[in-house]
């Protein structure tokens, strides 16, 4: 399936490399290289990109790029896209490098360049015991932690004591004891309890006249679980029709959720990604902030009025931010807001307005002010458009709930804790 995995730096530098059937010469990544140097933003970098021999697969995170090279080794040929449905689904090559850096993510708080040069030892363990032959064999966190312990101070002074190199464990994890392949065995805790949060990001595009072009919602439930023993948990919703489509994580049982639209499981021990989902355009959605702008670029009577308004159910956004990519002919924007601050940065023409924290019992923050035009240029080629960025709590925009959490199988009474956060994802506003 997977040949081979490189890591690449933003400066095109590979961090790491890791071969299974045969080594791939680094030239591979050249036309990688190349799709890079060729897109202005890591957007429009294709996801999978073919070369006469290797089909290039990659996903990026904290300004890394996850690549791996597959390869039809029946004809050693590129596979083509259709070939690829029957041999190598490129979702599937995709899942697992999302797999791969979220147990990163779980093993060293993050992921960047620094942590990957700084613990290549054991990324490599890692990838190991997840990836057999190029096939995925573990991709639980939770049951990689008990093959590959992690790397702390105290292990570390043990290591050059004992001598011993090896994060690897010398005894069979515990998972493969257990009928759960993605729990471990015999988990006991003093205080059983089980998070849900509710995470939703909301795209939007709004023209020049308020209408909106386009919306949409795409959500997921983290989960935090320290149950012991295994329980057997079902998960209602209310108002579960918005759901337009969903990812479910293997514990999760597919025929309960086709049928019923409840979410039944036995949960991994920990964190992990229970449940994505997607709601479109054509469910009834209020966007959770209104954008009303008067803005002129010429020479003669320019002016810029911005008014953010707030539609937050009273919840309180935070990390308001409004910005703005100015003309080329812009020279300087004086602007005065009614609360936070402005910045214009010459170079980039880049204008910010970062509110802060809007209160809906406060008054809705505005901006006033006025821009300069270059020597001799009566009015800017055209109005730049408003990328608007916030965050809300205890707050889902699409409407949907957990209604219930039902805990079968074990005696005990646990902790259940729900919570909800809405942020921007590309939220347009065009002027």
């Amino acid at each position: 399936m997977i040949q081979s995995l490189f890591i690449i730096s933003p400066s095109n530098e590979i961090c790491l490399e890791k071969h299974w059937s045969k080594v791939t010469p680094k030239a591979v990544c050249d036309q990688f290289f190349e799709s890079v140097s060729q897109s202005t933003s890591v957007d429009e970098i294709p996801i999978v990109i073919e070369s006469n021999k290797e089909c290039l697969i990659h996903v990026s995170k904290g300004r890394l790029f996850f690549v791996a090279v597959c390869v039809d080794e029946g004809t050693n040929h590129c596979l083509l896209l259709l070939m690829f449905v029957n041999v190598v689904p490129p979702l599937l090559v995709i899942e697992l490098l999302l797999s791969l850096v979220n147990v990163i993510v779980d093993y060293f708080g993050t992921v960047n360049e620094s942590v990957i040069k700084d613990n290549l030892v054991c990324i490599y363990e890692i990838l190991d015991e997840m990836i057999d032959g190029g096939f995925p064999l573990a991709t639980e966190p939770n049951v990689l932690k008990d093959i590959v312990r992690p790397a702390n101070i105290l292990k570390t002074i043990t290591d050059v004591v004992t001598g011993t190199n090896s994060a690897v464990s010398s005894t069979l994890p515990s998972c493969q004891l257990s009928n759960v392949r993605w729990r471990r065995s015999h988990v006991k805790y003093t205080n059983n309890e089980v998070y849900f949060d509710l995470i939703e990001q909301v795209n939007a595009i709004v023209d020049s006249s308020g209408n909106t072009v386009f919306k949409e919602v795409d959500g997921s439930i983290e989960c935090f679980s320290k149950l012991s023993g295994a329980p057997d948990l079902t998960l209602a919703f209310s108002n579960n029709r918005l759901i337009d489509d969903a990812s479910l994580h293997p514990c999760i049982r597919l025929l309960r959720w086709e049928r019923e639209r409840v979410l039944s499981f036995i949960p991994p021990d920990g964190r992990f990604c229970l449940f994505r989902y997607h709601v479109n355009c054509l469910s009834p959605l209020t966007l959770p902030v209104i954008v009303r702008h008067s803005i002129s670029l010429r020479e003669q009577g320019s002016r810029l009025d911005l008014v953010v308004i707030p539609k937050t159910l009273g919840r309180t956004m935070e990390s308001v931010r409004l910005t703005m990519h100015m003309p080329s002919t812009v020279v300087n924007v004086n602007a005065t807001p009614s609360t936070g601050r402005v910045m214009f940065d010459t170079t980039t023409r880049l204008f910010e307005w970062n509110i802060g924290r809007i209160d809906s019992k406060h008054s809705n923050p505005t901006l006033k002010g006025s821009v300069t035009l270059s020597p001799g240029v009566s009015a800017a080629p055209g109005n730049p458009s408003i990328m608007v960025h916030f965050s809300v709590h205890q707050y889902a925009v699409s409407g949907l709930k957990i209604a219930r959490v039902d805990i079968y199988a074990e005696k005990y009474k646990p902790f259940k804790g729900v919570k909800y956060l809405t942020s921007s994802g590309k939220f347009e506003v065009r002027t």
